[in-house]
């Protein structure tokens, strides 16, 4: 059985993105420890809540160089909500850099007449990466849960995996790129499809069993 890392940096709800991994057939370990990221056979980084603190935390853990040397050398790792938006160069919520693993920026929806801010609720996918195995055995455009008022606007366009209309902004809500998935919506509340979606993402885990 795949060993997860599920990143700890006082930023999550950890426990209901455990849960899901739970029911996807992986064993989630919880941790802030650098040890445990280089061991585990994928990661896993959650978040709820603002830009600058994220980053905060997670370099006052010393976990920065860990998330990029574990995604460098080819693990499979998943960000979900605040943890796709820290990957980017920086944020509009904020003045602290972000990871710069993916270039480009964070950025507020604009108001607009009848739109609410944040974007909250059930809202469907337009795969762009259709044929990407995170979204195998999904139906077309599926729905999934969404709550953020930030969405990542990165500059290379191929790494856009899913897209999302709210109001008359159509904005990007996943990348893959490699082994990389980050999605700004949450598959531990998506119910069936989000299910499915941390299924196809265990599925692509190699245990280690060399590591005890």
């Amino acid at each position: 059985m795949a060993l997860i890392a599920v990143i700890d940096y006082d930023m999550g709800n950890l426990h209901s993105a455990c849960k899901g991994l739970e029911k996807a057939g992986a064993t989630p370990k919880v941790t802030d420890s650098p040890q445990d990221i280089e061991r585990a056979d994928a990661l896993v980084l959650p978040g709820v809540g603002a830009f600058d603190p994220a980053v905060q935390h997670l370099r006052s853990r010393h976990l920065e160089e860990p998330i990029k040397a574990a995604i460098a050398s080819g693990k499979p790792f998943l960000g979900i909500c605040l943890g796709l938006q820290i990957l980017f160069d920086g944020s509009e919520e904020g003045t602290e850099p972000g990871l710069g693993i993916v270039g480009g920026m964070v950025r507020r929806f604009r108001s607009e007449p009848g739109l609410t801010i944040p974007h909250m609720g059930w809202n469907r996918l337009q795969l762009t990466q259709p044929n990407h195995p995170v979204w195998q055995g999904l139906p077309e455009n599926p729905y999934v849960y969404f709550v953020h008022s930030y969405y990542v606007d990165p500059i290379d366009p191929d790494v856009r995996a899913a897209m999302v209309t709210h109001g008359s902004q159509t904005v990007t809500a996943a990348i893959a790129r490699d082994n990389l998935v980050a999605v700004q919506f949450h598959p531990e509340k998506s119910s069936d499809n989000g299910l499915k979606i941390l299924s196809n993402f265990v599925a692509q885990v190699t245990p280690n069993y060399a590591i005890a």
